[in-house]
C-alpha cells in the first residue's frame, strides 16, 4: 500500500509534470520511470537533473503569476468575504536551503510581517482583525476554504494564498513535512475565531473596518491584489 508521503509525491508529479505536458509525445515513456524515481528519491535537485533531458521540473518563480480568484459567501456561520481569496500557484522558488526564509523576506519587503512558520489548523477558523497570507515552503496539503460548503484545494511548495479576513480555512490532510509561512499586512495582530455563537456581529464590524493592504505580498504595489480587491470593494 502506498504511504501518505508517497501519495503526496505522486500528486506533486502529476501536477508539475503530467498536467503541463499531458499532450507531449514523450509522456508515455517519461511518466512511469519518473514516478518510480520520485518515490525512491523525492528531492527537487535530483528531479531537476532528470528532467534536464527534456522536461523542466525545478520549481521556479514566474515573472508574474496571476492568481486564481475564489469567492465564498457568508454561510451564516462563517462571514467569509466579498473579497476573493487569491491563490498564486508556483509563485516562489523553494529550492533554497531554507525555503521558508524566502517567503519571510518577500512578504516583509512588501510589508506583510508578524510572520510565523507552522502548519494550518485542522479545524475551520478565520480571522476578523487582519487579512492573512500563507506561503507553502515544504510538503503538501489539502485545505478546505470557505467552510463546510466551500472548496478543497491542494497546495504545494511555492504556492501562496492570500486569505481575506472572515474567510474560513482548515487543513483536512497533509504530508508529514507540510509547512507554511504566515504573515499579515502592516504586521497586524490576528485573532482566532471558529464560527461559534456569540462571535458575530463583533467579528463583522472588525472585518468591515479593515483597510485594504497597500501591497501585494509577492509583487508589491504593482501586484494584482490591489487591482482585484479595489475593483471588488468599489
Amino acid at each position: 500500500m502506498m504511504q501518505g508521503t508517497d501519495r503526496w509525491a505522486v500528486r506533486l508529479i502529476q501536477r508539475r509534470v503530467v498536467a503541463p505536458y499531458q499532450n507531449a509525445a514523450s509522456l508515455t515513456y517519461e511518466i512511469a520511470p519518473v514516478t518510480i524515481l520520485l518515490l525512491l528519491r523525492p528531492d527537487t535537485a535530483f528531479l531537476a537533473l532528470y528532467f534536464g533531458r527534456g522536461i523542466p521540473f525545478m520549481i521556479q518563480q514566474q515573472d508574474f503569476v496571476q492568481p486564481e480568484q475564489l469567492n465564498f459567501n457568508d454561510d451564516g456561520i462563517f462571514p467569509n468575504s466579498p473579497l476573493p481569496l487569491l491563490f498564486y500557484r508556483d509563485a516562489i522558488r523553494t529550492d533554497a536551503k531554507d525555503p521558508a526564509s524566502i517567503f519571510e523576506q518577500r512578504f516583509a519587503e512588501n510589508d506583510w510581517t508578524n510572520s510565523w512558520r507552522d502548519g494550518v489548523y485542522s479545524f475551520p477558523h478565520y480571522h476578523s482583525t487582519s487579512h492573512e497570507v500563507l506561503g507553502v515552503y515544504s510538503g503538501a496539503a489539502t485545505l478546505r476554504l470557505g467552510g463546510e460548503h466551500g472548496k478543497n484545494v491542494e497546495v504545494y511548495p511555492g504556492d501562496v494564498i492570500v486569505i481575506p479576513a472572515g474567510v474560513a480555512h482548515q487543513n483536512v490532510s497533509a504530508s508529514d513535512d507540510f509547512g507554511v509561512v504566515g504573515a499579515y499586512p502592516g504586521g497586524r495582530q490576528w485573532d482566532l475565531l471558529r464560527g461559534l455563537p456569540g462571535e458575530r456581529p463583533k467579528a463583522d464590524h472588525n472585518i468591515a473596518a479593515l483597510p485594504l493592504p497597500d501591497n501585494d505580498p509577492i509583487y508589491g504595489t504593482k501586484g494584482p491584489l490591489q487591482r482585484i480587491w479595489k475593483s471588488t470593494a468599489a
